[in-house]
């Protein structure tokens, strides 16, 4: 598993599923509760947060390595990569957040890396499940009941982020700080 300062849980699913239109409605449930979410999200492309015109991407257009912009309001940092390096790991990542900062952190993507994830599926899609090959997922959020159980795996509804929402607060959140670990939390459902 990986090694996370804090509990983290991640949202693996097919492109189209509702990874991060599910997120954008979790934050707000978990913010409500008291919790300081931080939010890694996979890109599969090279993306921008600056637009065209706006002076930081002028000065990444520049020749800049690292570009930190600050107001009063936001911090966001950008680092140049080469493109002949790799993806970069999960485990990486972890570390640009600061912990002191936050309780919990979401993950979209990187389903190939050993984290607590829950699988997002929509029968409606034909897409076959990611549990049977990932020992990490712990729960499975469907937009329709499934036919059959795995043993193990938690079964949420993907149309209530209330009730997805209580399974990360009880299981990621409060049973992951309990336990300071965890790798084995599939195998305590």
């Amino acid at each position: 598993m990986i090694d996370s300062p804090l509990p983290t849980m991640g949202l693996c699913a097919y492109s189209g599923t509702g990874k991060t239109t599910l997120l954008t409605r979790l934050i707000p449930l978990l913010k409500s509760q008291g919790l300081r979410v931080g939010v890694i999200k996979h890109a599969h492309h090279s993306f921008d947060l600056d637009n065209p015109g706006q002076e930081s991407r002028s000065l990444r257009s520049a020749g800049a390595q690292q570009l930190l912009i600050a107001s009063r309001h936001r911090i966001a940092w950008i680092e140049e990569r080469p493109a002949r390096g790799g993806e970069p790991g999960l485990s990486e990542l972890l570390t640009a957040l600061d912990p002191e900062q936050l309780d919990l952190i979401l993950v979209e993507g990187f389903k190939h890396e050993p984290f607590p994830k829950i699988e997002l599926h929509r029968p409606a899609l034909r897409k076959p499940f990611i549990h049977p090959q990932d020992p990490s997922v712990i729960a499975i959020a469907s937009d329709t009941p499934l036919l059959s159980r795995t043993p193990g795996l938690s079964q949420l509804d993907l149309n209530r982020p209330d009730q997805i929402a209580a399974f990360i607060v009880d299981v990621i959140y409060h049973q992951g700080r309990k336990n300071q670990g965890y790798g084995k939390l599939r195998h305590a459902l």
